[in-house]
């Protein structure tokens, strides 16, 4: 399957001087996409959890200058992908002084299934060096095969199949477990891939100790899917502190198990210190139907954000809605520090509009208000060209994003 990323990757690489950083779940993708750019360009790809690659790496940067050939005179620039990098202690270091002496020769391209961000603290050692772009799991506009215009923040609506759309929604976005659509299949992946990144990745990465009840965590999570945070409430459940599971669930997101929205404010010193609600990746994971169709417009929209982001198209959020008498929306999106679009998550179309959704755009200014309803027929027509708050298909206003 080809993704999306594969043609803005090349273009970032090949275009820009500065290496590029792609980070995002395990088993999203990564991978296969950077030995196919290796193919393609016929780079160099070197994983450091391979054991002679790791060893190559380690010899230092003439060592492998001298492997890989860069030593010699190209009529071309070659690229190199680092896979999993991360890893090793003085990875800044290697690839500050490898990009240093080599920028004239070599594309950088660098994955990790954890946030590489979290593994720059100390410096700013590779500051100006590198670009970083996010990569998530397949979306309903991913899926649909349309080209994505890179210049436009919203695109035009593309109808998919319903069976494509039911077997998005079913089975989760992550590749291999989307494409076979087979249950069975579906749950021993997903079973797999959840203990190896408790029990392999989080252990070899962080200094979390107590695993099992970092597991229990997790299938907390996952029953509270959407729900507002409480910390006090899970350190009772998990019988740790308070800052024990804020520190976890930083670890849990740092590796792309779940994220977190805030509430949006004008005052973003006092938002951060409001309780945030949390989703997974993963939104197959969530049994309850209400909640699954909330986290699986949620993964949408952060995937819109952090694309919109990464490309350097302005600032963009992600956040929810609530007062202290208890009305709310489910999301906001804010563009350079104001208030977009506003988006209430229904499962029916029969539902009736929610009457909040008025009561927040007149007090945020937001431009569009939608009521996204899963089970709405597609209609080809662009959802932001509406500025009043109005019921839409969730296949057309998720084609319009990326």
């Amino acid at each position: 399957m080809q993704r999306l990323y594969s043609k803005q990757i090349s273009i970032e690489l090949f275009e820009n001087r500065q290496m590029l950083f792609v980070s995002g779940p395990r088993q999203v993708g990564k991978t296969t996409l950077a030995r196919q750019l290796c193919k393609d360009f016929n780079g160099y790809y070197l994983n450091w959890d391979d054991v002679d690659h790791r060893q190559l790496i380690l010899a230092g940067t003439n060592s492998l200058v001298s492997a890989l050939g860069l030593d010699q005179l190209r009529a071309d620039k070659t690229l190199i992908v680092f896979d999993e990098l991360h890893k090793y202690k003085h990875w800044k270091d290697f690839l500050k002084g490898f990009y240093d002496r080599y920028e004239q020769q070599v594309h950088i391209l660098v994955t990790g299934s954890a946030r590489l961000n979290i593994f720059k603290k100390g410096g700013d050692s590779l500051m100006g060096r590198y670009f970083h772009l996010c990569m998530h799991p397949l979306s309903i506009r991913e899926i649909s095969n349309q080209p994505i215009n890179s210049e436009q923040l919203i695109q035009q609506p593309q109808k998919i199949s319903a069976e494509s759309f039911e077997q998005l929604y079913q089975f989760g976005g992550f590749p291999e477990p989307f494409i076979k659509a087979n249950a069975r299949f579906s749950l021993r992946w997903h079973n797999l891939r959840s203990k190896q990144l408790i029990m392999e990745d989080i252990r070899d990465a962080s200094n979390v100790q107590e695993l099992a009840q970092l597991e229990v965590l997790s299938r907390l999570i996952i029953s509270q899917s959407g729900q507002v945070t409480r910390y006090a409430t899970m350190a009772t459940q998990i019988r740790v502190s308070v800052d024990t599971i804020r520190r976890w669930l930083d670890t849990l997101e740092s590796f792309y198990f779940c994220f977190r929205i805030r509430p949006w404010s004008t005052n973003i010193a006092s938002s951060l210190r409001k309780e945030p609600k949390t989703y997974l990746w993963d939104w197959s994971l969530v049994s309850d139907g209400g909640m699954r169709a909330e986290n699986f417009i949620a993964s949408h929209l952060l995937k819109a954000v952090h694309w919109w982001n990464d490309l350097g198209m302005g600032e963009f959020g992600l956040y929810y809605l609530r007062t202290k008498d208890q009305k709310a929306v489910d999301f906001l999106i804010s563009k350079n520090g104001s208030a977009w679009f506003l988006v209430e998550v229904k499962s029916s179309e029969s539902a009736a509009i929610n009457a909040n959704l008025a009561w927040f755009q007149d007090k945020t200014g937001a431009e569009h208000a939608f009521q996204v309803c899963l089970n709405m027929p597609f209609v080809a027509v662009d959802c932001f060209s509406v500025k009043t708050p109005i019921k839409v298909p969730a296949q057309t206003f998720l084609s319009q994003l990326i």
